[in-house]
């Protein structure tokens, strides 16, 4: 859903080559088009309106900052992805506590198996899933390691193939997969008795 075509990754490269020729107009293209994406995840990671958009506005900064040294050996989109998971990580071990909260807004769950449902909360199953559930989801999230939350939400959330996950958060493709696995476990194991227990 959230991964780009061809024409669109063609298109932010040639935006790019504008800007590192010093045309400001075509970055504001870029942030046109995708501080939304950036914000929305960037909300999801700090669950802070007002903090969330500090985090998209220096993260769109560092990138024009440093776009010079873009070379394109992943997509823009990757690229911008990892400054913003950067710079949300930044601020969440300088303010830890308040950042205790993430997530809050991703509310989801699924009666069957949690992950499914990080894609799809406006469906009309989403909307009947109880609010226990729900709560159970987003504590476990919020609960994860940062490196495990961020693994997570770039698949489940932004769509995001191992691969640009990989490239975003600077690992290797398998190192994701296991965080993924990971995520998927312990927030799998915080519903088990939730489920269970309402007659799964």
């Amino acid at each position: 859903m959230d991964s780009l075509d061809e024409s669109g990754i063609d298109g932010d490269r040639a935006l790019v080559t504008k800007v590192q020729q010093g045309d400001r107009t075509a970055f504001d293209l870029l942030v046109r088009k995708y501080q939304h994406r950036i914000l929305k995840f960037v909300t999801r990671y700090v669950h802070d309106s007002n903090l969330a958009l500090d985090i998209t506005q220096e993260s769109f900064m560092r990138a024009y900052r440093s776009i010079r040294s873009f070379r394109g050996e992943s997509a823009f989109y990757t690229w911008l992805y990892r400054i913003a998971i950067n710079v949300a990580k930044n601020h969440l071990s300088v303010n830890a506590r308040r950042c205790e909260e993430s997530l809050t807004e991703s509310g989801d769950s699924n009666g069957v198996n949690g992950m499914e449902a990080l894609h799809s909360l406006e469906t009309p199953e989403a909307l009947l899933i109880s609010d226990e559930v729900r709560q159970a989801v987003v504590n476990a999230i919020q609960d994860l390691a940062p490196d495990l939350r961020t693994a997570i939400l770039l698949r489940e959330v932004e769509g995001f193939s191992y691969e640009a996950i990989a490239q975003a958060m600077s690992c290797p493709v398998g190192t994701v997969r296991s965080r993924i696995f990971r995520a998927r476990e312990a927030i799998n194991a915080r519903l088990e008795p939730l489920l269970s227990s309402s007659g799964g």
